[in-house]
């Protein structure tokens, strides 16, 4: 992602239908790097913790010897759908979204985040 673009980024994926907020972080760090919010959602707290899920899949992955990449992490609530997708070109940093799972689309989420990404 270039990172001229992400606002602009982070826009485009709010305007997902459902979208609640969109956030560019290192997860090494927990450091938000943009965000963007049309809700009273706490993106930057969401963010952090997120940062904190990839660093424990990182080391599951390590200790488990396990040589792949994390494409997305996906975490379903009853009410919402977080989406964490871990940027290819700078594997540091990682593309996050929460939505509303009443008015969302996971398939066209995921590639929003993918598209995003790839700028």
């Amino acid at each position: 992602m270039d990172m001229k673009n992400i606002e602009a980024g982070l826009e485009e994926i709010l305007e997902l239908n459902g979208a609640l907020a969109s956030s560019l972080f290192d997860w090494q760090s927990g450091m938000v790097l943009g965000m963007a919010n049309h809700s009273n959602f706490n993106i930057e707290l969401a963010s952090a913790g997120n940062a904190e899920v990839v660093k424990a899949k990182m080391a599951t992955m390590k200790s488990l010897d396990l040589h792949g990449d994390i494409k997305d992490i996906m975490i379903t609530l009853s009410d919402q759908i977080h989406i964490i997708h871990v940027l290819a070109d700078n594997p540091e940093l990682c593309l996050y979204v929460a939505l509303d799972a009443s008015k969302s689309n996971l398939a066209l989420a995921r590639n929003k985040l993918s598209t995003v990404a790839k700028r």
